[in-house]
Order: structure tokens, then C-alpha cells, then sequence
């Protein structure tokens, strides 16, 4: 029997890249709920500030969040007076979805706020090896952003 439990699985790069995310994503939240945001207010902020005017069709398939959930998120919003919806200039039977003002200075604070706690996160890496950390995730995610 081994030292520690569980030591197979803890030695897998998927278990251990599962507990970094976890507390990646406990940081990023702590840090947003002082804003009195969720992690998912942040992304459709975020690509609201890129996209906008966008379809709320558009919106969520860009973030890949299912409508039903998006309306919630966008509702969020909406009332916190940070983003607007109104007839999309393109098809007025859609709705377009645009930041308020309000919204771009609470997304930058979040920007702020997640960056700080990514900064956190990854604290034990110098410079250099938060580069080759950084470009190591982006290759295996498959993803060509970074």
C-alpha cells in the first residue's frame, strides 16, 4: 500500500491541473463577489465590451453559455445597470446586447480584480516561468489565443 492515498492519481497531470483550476477559479471569484459579480457576469461582460452591439443568439454561442442560463446572466445585468438590450439595429425582431457605461468601469474593475488573483495564483513562478507556464497551458488546451 502506498504512503498516501490516492498517490496514482495524484501524480496525474489532468488531477493536477484540475486542483490548479479549482483554485484558480476560487481566487477569480473571491475577487469578483467584491464587486457583487459572478464568474460568468465577467466573461459576458467581457464579451459584450468586444462584440456590442451583438445578438443575444451571438452572445451566448460566443461564450458557449445555453440561452436559458444567458438570460439569467444578461437579467444579472441588466438590473445592476450594467449592460442594455435593445432591438438589434440589423433585425429588430432580435435584441442587442451593449455595455452601459457603468458596465465598462465594473468590467474593468473585474479586470483588475482577476488579473490580482491570477497574480496570486501563480505567485510560486517567477516571470520566466509563468512565460513558459502560459504558453505550456496554451499548447495542451488547444487553443490558439493567449
Amino acid at each position: 500500500m502506498s504512503d498516501a492515498p490516492l498517490a496514482a492519481i495524484r501524480s496525474l497531470p489532468s488531477w493536477l491541473l484540475g486542483r490548479a483550476a479549482a483554485r484558480g477559479r476560487a481566487l477569480v471569484a473571491e475577487a469578483l463577489s467584491a464587486e457583487g459579480l459572478r464568474m460568468w457576469h465577467h466573461v459576458v461582460l467581457s464579451a459584450v465590451r468586444d462584440l456590442a452591439p451583438v445578438a443575444q443568439a451571438d452572445l451566448g454561442r460566443s461564450v458557449r453559455l445555453d440561452p436559458k442560463d444567458l438570460v439569467g446572466v444578461l437579467n444579472d445585468l441588466q438590473a445592476a445597470g450594467l449592460v442594455v438590450r435593445e432591438p438589434d439595429p440589423a433585425d429588430r425582431r432580435k435584441n442587442a446586447v451593449s455595455l452601459t457605461g457603468e458596465g465598462a468601469r465594473s468590467l474593468a474593475r473585474c479586470e483588475k480584480a482577476a488579473r490580482a488573483a491570477n497574480d496570486e495564483l501563480l505567485a510560486p513562478l517567477s516571470a520566466a516561468e509563468r512565460d513558459r507556464f502560459m504558453k505550456m497551458l496554451i499548447r495542451i488546451s488547444g487553443t490558439t489565443e493567449g
